[in-house]
């Protein structure tokens, strides 16, 4: 069998994770583990049975998308746009605590001024993924918990989308291109209202007993509300999301959303062996205790942080406390600006995989921590699993 193909891929990735997700679940671990383990221990860099990581990467992106897609869904405009505003600020001083962090640490292991500063962002931001997949569906779609910790990321997000485009320009964002960033999400938002009234509402209601048909508009929708989302200069994560939010309303909006859960999973898979398989296990050696300390750092701040700010904006001490632990990794945004920064030269590989290995530690972590502390869809126990 040829191991270049995207079926031999598809066959070792799923027959991996099933033996190890077996394995894990015996030793009382999470799935997300296992499937990171797999990625490094099949990857180019481990036996070399999967030689392309980002192909991988490229297909298991639709799983981020889905996932979004799926949580807007179950988000009402009027809540989210409440939500934002108490939680602008709690973001705010947040992400300036992490990215000091980051800095210093950066700096005082001989980093560049520049290197430093995007070690800095990369600190700064928490998982989408591992935020809402280990949250479970009746905490993220019907309780406060859940939009909380839903607007914390999408700020984080929009963020995120902002740091990347300065990398990708070089020296600094343009006044203009900054302008065209800020217009475009209200833009966006708009032409997804536009579409979903008058266009895709009218067709689902016109043949709403062909179930096919339904499946069909909704990955359509997500993916045409994704791609416009990139073209605007936003990210196709945020562009699905709109496209669920602009659905919640809908009468289908539920059927959608259990239509799609198993295409979500599948992807998911993907997404987390390709994250193993992308780490290049020979540089390890030159960042793992800066990569470690950084990862400790973070591990135990940010609940803190979270737990403090959120209490002072009125939420119980409880709640702050378990958003503040399942908002404490780095982001799959930290990879993505790793790997884009060493790529236009803004800092170097010892950099760039300082950052990555640190956020590999981080999800490893962070998602075993709340597996065994709180509840989750995946918990082995059966006190903490909840969906």
């Amino acid at each position: 069998m040829d191991t270049g193909s995207i079926g031999f891929t598809i066959f070792i990735v799923f027959t991996g994770a099933a033996v190890f997700a077996t394995v894990a679940l015996y030793a009382r671990q999470s799935l997300l583990i296992a499937y990171i383990l797999l990625g490094i221990l099949l990857g180019p860099w481990g036996l070399g049975w999967v030689n392309d990581p980002e192909l991988v990467r490229e297909i298991a992106e639709f799983g981020i998308m889905f996932l979004l897609f799926l949580l807007g869904l179950h988000l009402q405009p009027q809540d989210l746009l409440h939500m934002v505003r108490k939680t602008t600020l709690v973001t705010l001083l947040s992400s300036a605590v992490f990215f000091v962090v980051g800095f210093g640490m950066a700096l005082a292991f001989g980093m560049t001024l520049m290197e430093s500063v995007l070690v800095g962002g990369a600190a700064t931001f928490s998982s989408t993924i591992i935020g809402l997949k280990l949250l479970p569906t009746t905490i993220l779609h019907h309780q406060h918990t859940g939009e909380v910790i839903v607007s914390i990321l999408l700020l984080q997000d929009l963020l995120a989308i902002v740091l990347l485009l300065i990398v990708q320009g070089g020296n600094g964002m343009p006044l203009f291109d900054l302008l065209k960033l800020l217009g475009a999400l209200p833009a966006l938002v708009l032409l997804a209202w536009l579409g979903e009234r008058y266009l895709l509402l009218p067709l689902i209601q016109r043949f709403d007993r062909i179930q096919e048909y339904i499946f069909l508009m909704a990955i359509g929708w997500c993916l045409g509300m994704a791609e416009l989302g990139q073209l605007m200069g936003l990210s196709a994560e945020i562009g699905a999301f709109i496209a669920g939010v602009t659905l919640a309303s809908s009468p289908i909006a539920l059927f959608i959303a259990e239509s799609l859960k198993p295409l979500r999973d599948f992807f998911l898979v993907l997404f987390f062996f390709s994250l193993g398989a992308g780490f290049d296990l020979g540089m390890m050696s030159s960042v793992l205790l800066p990569a470690l300390l950084l990862a400790v750092a973070l591990l135990l701040l940010k609940p803190l942080v979270f737990r403090l700010l959120l209490h002072r904006t009125g939420e119980s001490l409880r709640r702050s406390h378990e958003i503040g632990y399942r908002l404490g990794q780095m982001s799959e945004f930290s990879l993505l600006l790793a790997v884009l920064a060493e790529e236009r030269q803004a800092i170097g590989a010892q950099a760039s995989y300082l950052i990555q290995l640190a956020t590999l530690l981080t999800f490893l972590a962070s998602s075993y921590l709340i597996v065994k502390r709180f509840p989750t869809p995946i918990a082995v126990s059966e006190r903490l699993r909840r969906d």
